[in-house]
């Protein structure tokens, strides 16, 4: 496979355990978060509007960072986003543990992280093409997703037991840590080569990407249903803690246990696209219905069936996200692939703030079993809409 033959590479053998290290202390990080906000505030509708500041900078930031990615070495720039993060996220370890945080540093701290990430994305994923080669790439964004979930099923687990033992502040303060052997591991990698842009106005050259994405019909039907799934069924971060503490009365241990079963699904998916290949559009539309389902049996759940529904969440979102992924990146031309991953990204992520708060506001109004009942039924119309003919291949790059 793939997936295993590039481990044998060492040099994506270390980015690879490094990124993994990195995605360990974010998943820690992001379930104490969680927490931390319901312990400040007690409010669904507070932390959606977290969650919503933290995804904010997709909507301002993507489509510029996609333009740096396409005009400057890829390796410096993440160096500058994640040890940018880094500094960021021990800062608010800090003002945990010295007992000075108050809901407004979290607000602030969301929206700067976010605007980070938001540039860190389009850079990353076009990096992950530069490092393995676009033949090799169906393999590394398999291996990649497998890290991330693994990460996303492990990080959350540990967050509640760090939280249990020794308070929030440790989970923010593991995750800067954490960031240590991947800038290590990215200042002995080349730099890369430069682009060839530069010469027009950044949105002129962000616009092409977007036209590209728009004109492109596999990339289109893609980008059109990542939109809709991210808004209505990926908003796991503000519906999971809500769920564990509001419904369910779980203690930061058990909070990390549902967080996990997010993961284990997740890691499934990751497993089961790094052994069948290929990427297809009938693969994203089972994890759509994934997505649906997870949320309808939410809604019909005891607390014992909680984490299989959850689990199955995490399948389908990771289905999808993967097999879209693979599929856009597959169908750009390599001058425009930042541009494009940026568009990606920005749809991705964009709708976050809005899907956050909406979840949140949902929850709060109605509860968490009429909240998720709605959000799985806009999922399962988003699917059943998407049961038309797909283009039978992506066009070759040019």
């Amino acid at each position: 496979m793939l997936a295993l033959a590039l481990l044998k590479d060492p040099l994506y053998r270390a980015y690879w355990l490094a990124l993994f290290t990195s995605q360990m202390g974010t998943w820690m990080q992001a379930a104490a978060q969680g927490w931390l906000v319901l312990l400040l505030t007690g409010s669904a509708e507070r932390l959606g509007l977290v969650v919503a500041l933290q995804f904010l900078p997709s909507l301002l930031f993507s489509l510029p960072a996609g333009v740096l990615a396409d005009r400057y070495p890829k390796r410096n720039l993440l160096r500058l986003t994640q040890g940018g993060m880094m500094v960021l996220a021990l800062l608010m370890a800090l003002l945990i543990l010295t007992g000075w945080v108050r809901y407004g540093h979290v607000l602030a701290f969301a929206f700067l992280y976010g605007a980070l990430n938001a540039m860190d994305q389009p850079v990353r994923q076009s990096f992950t093409v530069e490092l393995a080669g676009r033949e090799r790439y169906p393999g590394a964004i398999a291996l990649n997703s497998f890290g991330f979930n693994l990460s996303r099923l492990l990080g959350p687990a540990l967050s509640g037991l760090l939280i249990a033992l020794l308070g929030v502040g440790v989970a923010y303060l593991a995750n800067a840590l954490s960031f240590l052997p991947l800038l290590f591991v990215l200042s002995r990698l080349p730099a890369g080569p430069r682009g060839e842009g530069g010469g027009e106005r950044w949105w002129r050259e962000a616009l092409e990407g977007v036209g590209f994405a728009l004109a492109h019909p596999v990339v289109r039907r893609v980008v059109g249903l990542v939109l809709f799934a991210s808004l209505f069924g990926m908003n796991f971060q503000t519906l999971v803690p809500a769920y564990a503490r509001l419904v369910l009365g779980l203690s930061a241990t058990g909070y990390g246990f549902l967080v996990s079963s997010v993961g284990m699904g997740a890691l499934m998916a990751a497993l089961v696209m790094a052994l069948t290949g290929k990427p297809k559009p009938g693969r994203l539309l089972l994890g759509v219905f994934s997505l649906a389902l997870a949320h309808l049996g939410l809604f019909l759940a005891w607390a014992p069936g909680v984490p299989l529904f959850l689990a199955l969440g995490g399948f389908g979102m990771i289905s999808v996200l993967i097999n879209a992924n693979t599929l856009v990146q597959l169908s750009v031309p390599d001058r425009l692939r930042g541009r494009v991953m940026a568009v990606y990204t920005l749809v991705m992520l964009g709708t976050g703030p809005v899907g956050a708060y909406l979840t949140g506001l949902l929850f709060e109004r109605f509860g968490g079993r009429l909240a998720a009942l709605l959000l799985g039924g806009f999922v399962l119309l988003v699917g059943l809409y998407q049961i038309r003919p797909w283009p039978r291949e992506p066009n070759p790059p040019a």
